[in-house]
């Protein structure tokens, strides 16, 4: 449970077994902004756009995963010392996937400054599959696109997750 950092919204379907066996599995997602442009993971090959960031190992703490995700996905180097809270958003669907009933994320967002250096990517197969690319993007262009665009057998719900949160750094006054 999270008891400090503000709930951005939540994402509930409602369309799995509360009773059965549920998959948790929290994640820690970078927000950089540079000269108005998010810094933001372009799938080439699904279309989509999503800030960097992943799952978190049972063996790191939020910022640590934060720090590790960034710098595969997306080649950043966070400051740490720059990391702020933003808030998070509680996803809770079924899941089909996991020999599991449901799906349960926290997905923790944090503001970020990074270095002006940046490291080569260092991809899942997953992701080279979908050519992980790096793009400064205006937000308004990674909400068209994730709205209105096919991404093949990409999870709506979790690309509409990052259109929203978009729209909230917008009206946040943070883009």
């Amino acid at each position: 449970m999270v008891l400090n950092m503000r709930l951005l919204f939540e994402i509930d379907t409602k369309d799995y077994d509360i009773n059965g066996k549920a998959f948790v599995r929290p994640s820690s997602r970078c927000i950089y902004i540079k000269d108005g442009l998010v810094a933001m993971v372009h799938s080439l090959k699904y279309n989509y756009y999503k800030f960097p960031g992943g799952g978190i190992d049972s063996n790191e703490t939020k910022l640590d995963a934060l720090i590790r995700e960034a710098k595969e996905e997306a080649g950043l180097v966070i400051k740490k010392e720059s990391i702020r809270e933003y808030g998070y958003v509680h996803r809770i669907q079924k899941d089909d996937t996991n020999n599991y009933d449901y799906f349960v994320q926290d997905n923790y967002y944090y503001l970020c400054d990074v270095l002006d250096v940046m490291v080569a990517q260092d991809l899942d197969d997953y992701e080279e599959e979908e050519k992980f690319t790096l793009e400064f993007v205006d937000y308004k262009d990674a909400i068209n696109v994730n709205r209105n665009c096919c991404h093949g057998p990409k999870d709506q719900i979790m690309i509409e997750r990052e259109a929203k949160v978009l729209e909230l750094l917008h009206l946040d006054g943070l883009l």
